[in-house]
């Protein structure tokens, strides 16, 4: 690594309160969500006002897309799942999971998998018929990632389960943090799976070894909310209750920039979601004060 540059090019403003969700629509546009229950598509391409494409009553912590059907799934705390056809641009179903908040929803190999405060995995139909629901967890399911046959799923209980997808029978737990996991993801290989969450530390999981662990890391100095990997793997960024956003390299796991109010104009308070965009290989994150950064970040190597 030569050198890196990191350029904020836009923040997108137009939602009222903390923002939680981002999810890709397609390579160059994607959807935000938050606590005032509004749904945007933004365009990287035209980045001027977004669309407002959804409206609920209550927060939305997570949304997914299926391309196949182009409909947005939309998880409204404590209502259910929303289903809108973006053809028709309206609500063409609904489901109700019970009164708990919904932490993420995840659409993989064409079904709709639900992770819920009351500790359920929900796994349900492209037309919202419920299929499987467990109780896997004493505590809140916090997020989801896939790879192949294995769904990774970070609990508050302080563990990573790692369950097959189509039993959902447990094949490993993972123990080493000391509160709450909020995030666990696959490296795009699978060869590991790095978790984070309250205790502010990173963990990296030998997936080809058992899920050993093989790396530990203090990495922020509040809650992890969330990580992503870029497209080829080499980098994975982290963002955080501690207002930061954080780039390292995902061979030896070291520290490459951070991302913060103070060095690149970042965001004023915590950042709860990133995605790495195909389009120009540009970072989106958003956040409590508002508003939706997009980052142009050079790897030269």
């Amino acid at each position: 690594m030569s050198n890196i540059e990191i350029k904020k090019l836009h923040t997108f403003l137009g939602h009222n309160n903390s923002l939680y969700s981002l999810e890709a629509l397609d390579d160059h546009r994607f959807f935000s969500a938050g606590s005032e229950g509004m749904v945007v598509l933004w365009n990287l391409k035209s980045p001027d006002e977004g669309e407002v494409v959804a409206k609920v009553e209550g927060s939305i912590y997570a949304m997914a897309y299926d391309p196949i059907a182009n409909v947005l799934f939309v998880a409204e705390n404590h209502e259910g799942i929303h289903k809108i056809d973006l053809d028709k641009q309206k609500e063409v179903g609904s489901v109700q999971l019970g009164n708990h908040q919904i932490f993420d929803l995840k659409m993989n190999d064409g079904m709709l998998w639900a992770a819920l405060e009351s500790g359920e995995l929900v796994k349900l139909s492209p037309s919202l018929e419920v299929l499987n629901r467990e109780k896997i967890s004493s505590d809140r399911v916090r997020g989801l990632d896939f790879y192949e046959k294995y769904i990774a799923t970070s609990c508050s209980d302080n563990t990573v389960k790692i369950l097959e997808i189509e039993s959902l029978e447990l094949s490993a737990e993972l123990k080493g943090h000391k509160n709450s996991v909020f995030t666990g993801t696959y490296h795009p290989s699978g060869k590991y799976l790095i978790s984070g969450g309250r205790d502010a530390q990173l963990l990296v999981w030998d997936a080809n070894e058992g899920y050993i662990l093989r790396e530990s890391m203090a990495a922020h100095l509040y809650t992890i909310n969330h990580l992503v990997f870029n497209k080829d793997g080499k980098y994975f960024v982290t963002c955080s209750m501690d207002k930061s956003i954080k780039l390292w390299n995902a061979h030896n796991f070291k520290l490459l920039k951070v991302l913060d109010k103070h060095r690149h104009a970042g965001h004023g308070n915590s950042v709860n979601k990133l995605l790495w965009m195909k389009y120009q290989d540009l970072l989106v994150s958003c956040s409590d004060d508002r508003t939706i950064s997009v980052w142009d970040i050079n790897l030269d190597e």
